[in-house]
């Protein structure tokens, strides 16, 4: 029974490994695409903010989907995100301002201000879309974040591309890549498990760095 016993629990961590490093690869390999093309929408993901600050990860996703606006890839800009727990303002409500300033018309964007996780904020945005008739969308957000998105927006219906923004401060150094790669393996895994994504890995909380 005990030799049994070990031969599962090998091949149960060997089962783990295997579906860890695939998962690892998928996130990489989407993450590494842009899959930018005429859309309805451009939806871009929220991030911290402070005090009405865009912080600079979300900067560089508001850089990021700005840029698709300006070439002509949808009519419509849609921002998102909720406030963390004593915040004066929403993450939706500092992009749309960030987004006015780069040229982006007030009558183009429309807001999700509510959603504290990824998948509150697709849900509303599915919300959002089914009740305006708006049937594709380009998401923007940062690189490790892209397949999980993606697969939360397929998963509520929405048809949806990604569009990863380069610039991330996320990106700078192999730690906060690695750190951000771990994070997004432990999301997935509680969605698939689970169908839900605990606050802490969402919006709200998505991770800011010092501005």
């Amino acid at each position: 029974m005990l030799r049994d016993l070990g031969r599962m629990v090998a091949l149960g961590t060997a089962a783990a490994v295997v579906v860890g490093a695939y998962a690892t690869f998928r996130i990489w390999q989407q993450g590494e695409q842009d899959e930018r093309r005429a859309a309805d929408a451009i939806v871009v993901l929220g991030a911290a903010q402070y005090d009405g600050r865009p912080s600079p990860v979300l900067r560089a996703r508001l850089d990021h989907a700005v840029s698709l606006y300006h070439d002509g890839i949808a009519p419509l800009f849609v921002v998102t995100g909720g406030k963390a727990e004593g915040d004066r303002t929403t993450e939706a409500a500092a992009a749309r301002r960030y987004a006015i300033e780069a040229g982006v018309p007030e009558e183009a964007i429309l807001v999700e201000d509510q959603g504290r996780t990824t998948i509150e904020s697709l849900r509303a945005v599915g919300q959002l879309f089914r009740a305006r008739g708006i049937a594709t969308a380009v998401f923007v957000s940062d690189r490790t974040h892209m397949l999980r998105v993606l697969r939360i927006g397929d998963d509520l219906g929405i048809s949806g591309f990604g569009s990863p923004t380069t610039t991330s401060p996320i990106d700078r150094t192999l730690t906060s890549r690695i750190d951000a790669m771990v994070h997004e393996l432990g999301a997935l895994a509680v969605y698939f498990v689970t169908g839900d994504i605990p606050p802490e890995a969402g919006s709200a909380a998505e991770p800011g760095l010092a501005p």
